[in-house]
């Protein structure tokens, strides 16, 4: 009964030496900002995808552009990615008439402008994708830093045994396993998020670069 109470998960957890507690602390932190960001990361592209939605039902509507336009950036912080992509393409291109700028300059303007807005919108959606990358690829070893360790420490404590026994090694491979096991419960979740996450994306900017093309396309057309 009593090796069954020292070989539970908490006593190990709370017999276990300093520096495998430690491994065990960071990786509880990493699955902790982990899990908080695939939370968040998720939401926000839930949002995004919906907003992307009505912003491309309110432009193929077949309204005033420039009346969009001026929807748009009275209030770009509620709209979604891909509205203010063409809000800022749209004001380069009226700017661009009122100057009286002709010929293939007149689009240069508006394209360059939605390329940047584009990046932007890009690199915040993208935003927390490399810790996760991080933390797929790094909690593994962290956790054998641990698992290594551990054993080290069990097998030092046998040097002063005279007899060695299964139950007096048992405890410090059990915590040192644990280590293995944290380790890869912190990296599992990151990597499947990382990946679904980076084929989302990738999805979104191809959506958002047609987009871009169709609207200059449409441009081009008003150009002539």
């Amino acid at each position: 009964m009593q090796a069954t109470s020292d070989l539970s998960l908490i006593s190990l957890l709370l017999d276990a030496s300093i520096p495998v507690q430690l491994v065990m602390l960071i990786l509880l932190g990493i699955s902790v900002l982990s899990w908080a960001y695939i939370f968040s990361k998720r939401a926000a592209l839930k949002r995004t995808l919906e907003q992307t939605r009505r912003f491309e039902d309110d432009f193929w509507a077949g309204g005033d552009l420039a009346v969009l336009q001026q929807s748009i950036s009275s209030r770009r912080a509620e709209h979604g990615a891909l509205a203010r992509i063409f809000e800022s393409g749209m004001t380069e291109f009226i700017k661009a008439r009122r100057s009286q700028t002709s010929g293939p300059a007149l689009l240069d303007g508006p394209r360059r402008a939605m390329r940047a807005s584009f990046q932007r919108e890009m690199d915040t959606l993208e935003t927390h994708l490399n810790f996760l990358a991080s933390a797929g690829s790094v909690s593994p070893y962290i956790g054998l830093l641990g698992t290594v360790w551990g054993i080290m420490h069990a097998f030092i404590g046998l040097s002063g045994m005279q007899q060695a026994t299964l139950a007096s090694v048992a405890p410090g491979i059990a915590e040192a396993l644990i280590a293995t096991a944290i380790g890869l419960f912190a990296a599992i979740p990151a990597v499947v998020a990382y990946n679904r996450f980076t084929n989302e994306l990738d999805r979104v900017s191809i959506r958002f670069d047609s987009f871009i093309d169709e609207f200059l396309n449409i441009l081009q057309r008003q150009v002539n």
